[in-house]
């Protein structure tokens, strides 16, 4: 069979240079570490309003999501007209870059962080800048603070930071708020905030309500169970959401995600018992990797880094030979979900067997 003619159908140039985002792989009979996914369901009640969406899905969704905009409002204390709601956070993100950036527009976050930010950038036909992590494997705010130019429009700072699970603190965040101009949004990326236990770890909520440069990005994917269904909100100024919803994709986020997502706020007290159980797991497989001799930065969210370098995927492939699947970024670490108690302990089992052959 010959392969088909070239299409002559002219593409974007750019896009050749674009990278890929890399999902964390799913292999058949391995546990799977690496996509920072809760390892339990919906609970009951959220998977009863799933099922009783699916019998109208025949019907367009609310476009708007106005039902659940009002419960975020109502659970957030945040006026409606400040809620935007997406396809999961990162449908957010890029929103943010469609709404804020023209071509040549520069977009600052930290690297290495969530590996969608230089993509969803680069689409959008914006600029990314990236600053490097501090020896902590942190964000470093005054570096990010000296990075800003007259053309940036945008900063994201994710926190806790994907994929070091490191946190910047309220003092850190407050210092480098006063000093951004106030036409540059910033954007606080807090898909983990759930896991936060650190109580200097500030709420971006906070410095929402006292500021108009801004926003605060979080999602239904990883405490609430939802990764498969994709829902997220943002909280910022009122120009800010009203331009997110003007870069809305109609009816993207689907009728089965809005409903889930009540529910499971609905459900919030039962589904943060959950969020304590992964976060004493944390502490339980961050204590046993640094007594193997591992560096493993302190971590807020449901995930631990390995800054292995250069060993990084040499170590994933050894933990594949021992059926657990994590997410290696060559030449910086390894990121690993929390998983059950026994899902970590095969893991542990492999990188305590990974370091005896050193």
């Amino acid at each position: 069979m010959t392969s088909p003619e070239p299409s002559p159908v002219h593409t974007r140039a750019d896009l050749d240079s674009l990278p890929s985002y890399v999902p964390g792989r799913s292999v058949p009979g391995a546990i799977k570490l690496a996509s920072n996914e809760v390892p339990e369901g919906p609970l009951p009640s959220v998977t009863e309003a799933i099922a009783q969406a699916a019998a109208q899905v025949n019907r367009y969704p609310d476009m708007g999501a106005w039902a659940l905009v009002d419960r975020i409002a109502r659970e957030l204390d945040v006026p409606a007209e400040q809620i935007a709601v997406g396809c999961g956070s990162v449908a957010l993100c890029q929103q943010l870059v469609q709404a804020l950036c023209e071509p040549g527009d520069e977009v600052l976050f930290a690297w290495r962080s969530f590996e969608a930010y230089p993509i969803l950038t680069q689409i959008a036909g914006a600029t990314p800048v990236t600053v490097a992590l501090d020896a902590t494997h942190t964000h470093d705010l005054d570096a990010m603070l000296a990075a800003i130019t007259p053309r940036t429009r945008l900063v994201f700072v994710c926190n806790p930071n994907n994929p070091t699970g490191t946190a910047v603190r309220r003092e850190q965040l407050a210092r480098f708020l006063d000093q951004v101009p106030p036409n540059v949004l910033v954007a606080l990326d807090e898909a983990y905030r759930e896991f936060v236990t650190d109580e200097e770890v500030p709420d971006g909520l906070d410095f929402l309500r006292e500021r108009e440069n801004v926003a605060v990005l979080r999602t239904f994917s990883k405490a609430y169970g939802l990764a498969g269904l994709r829902a997220g909100y943002a909280a910022g100024p009122a120009k800010v959401i009203e331009a997110l919803r003007k870069v809305y994709v109609p009816f993207s986020l689907n009728a089965l995600a809005q409903s889930a997502a009540i529910a499971s706020l609905d459900a919030k007290d039962e589904l943060m018992v959950r969020c304590r159980d992964i976060v004493a797991e944390r502490g339980r497989v961050r204590d046993a990797l640094l007594a193997s001799g591992y560096v493993v930065p302190e971590t807020q969210a449901n995930f631990v880094w390995l800054p292995l370098g250069e060993r990084a995927t040499e170590f994933a492939e050894h933990a594949l030979n021992s059926k657990v699947v994590v997410r290696p970024f060559a030449g910086d670490g390894v990121r690993v979900t929390i998983g059950t108690p026994e899902e970590n302990d095969v893991f542990l089992d492999a990188a305590a067997s990974f370091q005896r052959r050193e």
